[in-house]
């Protein structure tokens, strides 16, 4: 009777273990990341150019701005595009790291 309970044991672990294996490599499909990794870039790169449009559209001198109101107003800009970049840039790296 020892011997028909340790192998039911045994035989019981190593059918979860296999069962676990199966949903780790299932879970690391190649297939299966390509569909995120695709929305996530295509959504970022999106942004990256709803971004870029906004900065160029910024950076133009308006009508009745003085030359001095447009510089600063370019500074401010500048200064905004750029923590916005590094902002996007920052959340791609930290997406790559905790996917890869």
């Amino acid at each position: 009777m020892k011997g028909f309970v340790k192998k039911g044991i045994i035989f019981s672990l190593i059918g979860v273990m296999q069962l676990g294996i199966g949903a780790s490599v299932i879970e690391a499909s190649p297939k299966h990341e390509n569909r995120n990794h695709k929305q996530h870039w295509d959504n970022r790169d999106h942004r990256i150019q709803e971004e870029r449009d906004r900065h160029e559209r910024e950076m133009a001198r308006r009508d009745h701005e003085e030359e001095w109101q447009w510089k600063e107003r370019q500074k401010r800009e500048k200064d905004h595009h750029e923590e916005v970049m590094r902002t996007l840039g920052g959340i791609a790296l930290l997406y790559i790291l905790t996917n890869n």
